[in-house]
């Protein structure tokens, strides 16, 4: 097994801008733990941010500075970033000629929104042949309010990652994870 470590828009715009992440508690450190023990063990690592495309969006404006990464995650070390502007990695990207230049068979899914672009993004992985493994502790949301009605932080998280180990990925625990590249 060959895999590779994706952290997904881990970005100023959960911490300090119009989206707060909330759940689940401890997030942020455990994708920080999955990226600094993945440095270790060797297995590459992309970053991946998000921009919308309106120069005028509220939200992920390129250039703001809720579309900087966290500076945690800036400081760390990725073997590629990528840009994208939807939700799926793989849209638009090189994410999928960098899979295989590392010669990845499997990929490993932390960062934001669980419910948005690590869902979209595993399952365009698993589309595309890749074993996905989902990251429980190392995703995270908030909670949800809209036209549709409303929705917890932990009961979104918790579906996303019930529908995703229904056929999709892998959903395991980050110390799972980790005993796994040791």
């Amino acid at each position: 097994m060959s895999r590779a470590l994706l952290v997904i828009d881990v970005q100023q715009e959960y911490f300090s801008g119009a989206l707060p992440v909330t759940y689940p508690t401890g997030h942020l450190d455990q994708i920080l733990r999955v990226m600094d023990e993945a440095k270790q063990a060797g297995v590459p690592t992309a970053v991946i941010r998000h921009h919308q495309p309106d120069p005028d969006s509220p939200i992920f404006r390129l250039n703001s500075d809720a579309w900087q990464l966290h500076p945690e995650v800036e400081k760390r070390h990725r073997d590629v970033l990528i840009d994208k502007q939807l939700p799926g990695s793989f849209t638009n990207t090189n994410l999928a000629e960098w899979l295989k230049k590392v010669d990845a068979d499997t990929v490993a899914i932390a960062g934001y929104m669980t419910q948005m672009c690590c869902d979209t993004t595993a399952r365009q992985a698993f589309h595309r042949g890749y074993k996905v493994e989902f990251l429980r502790d190392a995703t995270g949301t908030l909670d949800v309010e809209n036209e549709a009605g409303s929705v917890t932080a932990k009961q979104l998280q918790d579906s996303i990652l019930v529908s995703q180990q229904m056929f999709i990925s892998e959903v395991i625990a980050t110390d799972a994870w980790l005993d796994r590249l040791r």
